[in-house]
């Protein structure tokens, strides 16, 4: 073998260079990861609070004898930021289910469901 391709090979040199650049991408990439996780998470949770607000909104229309419960809940979810997607009497209780758009980066944009019932407790 050539003196000079031996000698590039026994020479380590830079390794750790190589390595830190790909222990920064590894970390770069988790933050991402996370950070992806974390939006969608907070979305869920607006999306549930928001599901929970335009049920009891609901629910209290339908409690005083009020038209169009779910007209209420379309109202106070799109207060909210949300979309009902499904809103529903059953007897005295409303079940209603409202999504928000949530931007996930290289996965899409993705939809944050949630579903909330409420009516008298009796």
């Amino acid at each position: 073998m050539n003196r000079w391709v031996r000698g590039v090979l026994d020479d380590d040199r830079g390794v750790a260079t190589l390595l830190g650049a790909a222990v920064v991408a590894v970390v770069v990439i988790l933050v991402g990861v996370v950070t992806f996780l974390g939006a969608a998470a907070s979305a869920r949770h607006r999306a549930q609070s928001a599901a929970d607000l335009a049920a009891l909104a609901a629910a209290q229309r339908v409690l005083f004898g009020e038209a169009d419960p779910c007209g209420a809940a379309r109202s106070l979810a799109a207060e909210s930021g949300a979309v009902v997607a499904r809103c529903r009497r059953d007897v005295d209780d409303v079940v209603v289910t409202v999504k928000i758009r949530v931007a996930l980066g290289p996965f899409g944009i993705r939809d944050a469901v949630a579903i909330a019932r409420a009516g008298p407790t009796e």
